[in-house]
């Protein structure tokens, strides 16, 4: 209640939140037996619309002691800085000592054990740091918010991770469903197993072609559990069933992104990512972006860099388009005309 009225939050409103908060009551049910009923003395209640805005509410003041960068989401709190000396790394672990303490008094400590350290970069000093006391797990890779990140930057591991989790959706599909038809499979397909390979895949899109073939590898069996369709090449199934490579899939996905950027459809601006050509040509479209230089290999293949091409050589009518689905609509009838475009 403090926080709500440092926030400008009484009155009524106030009153009706905290009664809203107060009084409450739980029982723990397991098996069809319940405990005993407890009074809850702390926490948010799950399940409601005001539960998380007030939990937002109350982490907001998380970070005003410290000096390192921090990303919020929900629960879940990451702390980076740019550590080349000792200086920063002793920087960086005060700033965790201050996290610390903030938990502490707002009675909301973390858990340690879940908390990990990840170095990133051939100049990272691998200092070790710790958290009331207790020293921090150094991991090469760690999932955050559904993708795994690994130190060196590459997507290997998180491949492995979509192919698994997939290869188990469509196994089960397989099992359980007697009459393969591609009216029944196909939307189970595209709802259960498919958007495990394709989960944020502008962050993750990989670069090789082992990790590509991986996870190409569950849709080439998806389109074999057709007996009518066994004996065809991949390509030629894929066109019976109406489907494209997952190659293609994440290769739109990354203009479709670009575009919702640039039409300011999504919260960040294009301008953390590109550059604007304008130079006044009269080729193409008005929207050109500019392709940086890039000292490694990695970084090419970022989303900001990789996609840069295939934007500039879209058609002013395609970069025009007033919605989304219009846009989808142009990618369609591009790949009609042009095969190969939407391949690496």
């Amino acid at each position: 209640m403090l926080k709500l009225e440092a926030h400008g939050i009484d009155g009524l409103v106030g009153n009706w939140i905290k009664s809203w908060l107060s009084d409450r009551w739980q029982r723990v049910c397991l098996d069809g037996t319940f405990s005993s009923w407890r009074r809850v003395w702390s926490g948010v209640p799950q399940g409601s619309v005001l539960g998380p805005v007030l939990f937002l509410i109350f982490i907001n003041d998380l970070d005003n002691a410290i000096f390192s960068n921090v990303l919020k989401f929900a629960d879940d709190t990451k702390v980076y800085k740019v550590v080349d000396n000792q200086f920063d790394s002793v920087q960086l672990q005060s700033d965790l000592d201050s996290l610390g303490d903030w938990a502490v008094k707002w009675q909301m400590k973390f858990n340690v054990e879940k908390c990990k350290v990840v170095h990133y970069g051939k100049r990272s000093i691998d200092v070790e740091y710790n958290l009331y006391g207790q020293l921090l797990e150094e991991v090469v890779s760690e999932k955050d918010l559904g993708v795994v990140f690994s130190n060196d930057l590459k997507v290997r591991r998180q491949c492995e991770e979509a192919y698994s989790k997939a290869s188990q959706m469509l196994g089960l599909i397989n099992r359980t469903i007697q009459f393969k038809n591609p009216e029944v499979l196909l939307p189970l397909y595209k709802s259960v197993v498919r958007p495990h390979l394709e989960y944020c895949s502008a962050v993750w899109s990989p670069q090789y072609v082992k990790d590509k073939a991986l996870l190409e590898k569950v849709q080439h069996r998806f389109s074999r559990m057709f007996p009518e369709l066994k004996s065809l090449p991949y390509e030629q199934r894929l066109d019976k069933l109406g489907l494209w490579t997952l190659e293609e899939r994440r290769n739109r996905a990354d203009l479709l992104e670009v575009f919702k950027l640039i039409k300011g459809f999504t919260a960040v601006s294009w301008t953390r990512f590109f550059t604007r050509i304008d130079n006044g040509t009269t080729r193409g479209h008005n929207w050109k972006l500019m392709k940086k230089h890039n000292c490694c290999d990695l970084r090419h293949h970022f989303f900001s860099q990789r996609v840069v091409n295939r934007w500039n050589s879209l058609s002013q009518e395609e970069v025009n388009a007033s919605s989304v689905n219009s846009f989808k609509n142009h990618l369609e009838r591009r790949r009609r005309r042009k095969m190969d475009f939407f391949m690496d």
